[in-house]
């Protein structure tokens, strides 16, 4: 009877304790809130934003971030182009183009004298993106591997067969700025590229290894010959001897302009692709502007990595597909 008389009060007490409570937890008592834009996180600043003003500041730093310079580190760098700066198309045939703040390569599919051709146009803002690379990082006779595994090893873009300097006990050899072989063949072309990035070719007995490095060139090659000087064919039929009369699988490296570079590889030795001769291969790259271009290890050693894959189809004796063990290739990265 007692409770009955006193619930009003009660129930007068209870609801103003709960109409206080509200209006403490509404106004006063503070809550951590987490949205959508407050989880947001710049990739490459790590800070996460706390609020909706917060992740405006956060995609400002974002956006700042990717148009800063690229970091030194080839890694890091590599990364950052592959999420943000990296601009990647997919064309028929699984080939793509590749482009970035510093680097673009296209490649594109010939066919010519019954032989299957892979072309790859590549620009670069500087020379220090046209790089070589030892099979094993180690210069020496007998040290091999494919083009495809040295190319994964240096993280490369783009990469070809180089010009097997093991294979030869003369014939100048001029890496990275770094003289290893200094003996030279009177009767071979050199390519040699400078520091700026431009070709020239001379011949072994025309300058000293140290002359040439002392006029800056950071690679040089001796396999040749040289195929076009300034635009035109450098190579008759009665220069080639040997195999060389004969259609095999080729591989060259032509100058466009400053920093614009050709990379021709021909299949051959099948029946899908017969092969070029060296005025064949003259030619073609003739006709694609080239104003110096220059040959390379041809036959089993002709391989193209582009896109993590090998993209041609090397062959010794036509017999199977596979690449050769070579020891050296010219790559594209960083």
């Amino acid at each position: 009877m007692k409770l009955k008389k006193h619930f009003p009060f009660i129930y007068i007490i209870a609801i103003t304790l709960f109409t206080g409570y509200v209006m403490l937890d509404t106004f006063l008592i503070p809550r951590a809130e987490t949205t959508a834009a407050a989880m947001n996180t710049s990739m490459f600043d790590g800070e996460a934003a706390a609020s909706s003003s917060a992740s405006d500041k956060s995609s400002q730093a974002s956006r700042s971030s990717s148009a800063a310079p690229a970091s030194k580190s080839g890694k890091s760098r590599r990364t950052k182009l592959e999420t943000d700066n990296t601009s990647i198309t997919t064309h028929s045939g699984n080939y793509i183009d590749y482009k970035d703040d510093n680097i673009s390569v296209t490649i594109k599919n010939y066919t010519e004298n019954d032989t299957k051709i892979y072309v790859a146009d590549v620009k670069v803002s500087s020379a220090q993106y046209l790089k070589t690379a030892f099979a094993n990082d180690s210069y020496g006779k007998n040290i091999t591997d494919s083009t495809s595994s040295i190319a994964e090893s240096k993280n490369a873009i783009f990469a070809i067969n180089g010009d097997y300097y093991g294979a030869r006990e003369s014939g100048y050899v001029i890496r990275n700025g770094v003289i290893y072989r200094d003996k030279g063949n009177e009767d071979t072309d050199v390519l040699c590229i400078y520091s700026d990035g431009h070709f020239e070719i001379t011949n072994s007995g025309e300058k000293s290894a140290e002359e040439l490095l002392a006029e800056n060139v950071w690679q040089a090659f001796s396999f040749g010959p040289a195929l076009v000087e300034n635009g035109e064919i450098a190579v008759e039929k009665n220069d080639e001897v040997g195999r060389a009369m004969a259609s095999n699988p080729r591989t060259a490296i032509g100058l466009i302009d400053n920093n614009h570079y050709i990379f021709v590889v021909s299949d051959g030795r099948t029946d899908e692709s017969q092969g070029l001769t060296l005025q064949e291969l003259a030619q073609f790259m003739q006709k694609l502007g080239v104003k110096t271009a220059y040959n390379l290890d041809g036959g089993g050693s002709s391989t193209m990595y582009y896109n993590k894959e090998v993209v041609n189809n090397p062959t010794t004796s036509g017999r199977s597909i596979s690449e050769r063990k070579v020891s050296d290739i010219v790559y594209i990265g960083y």
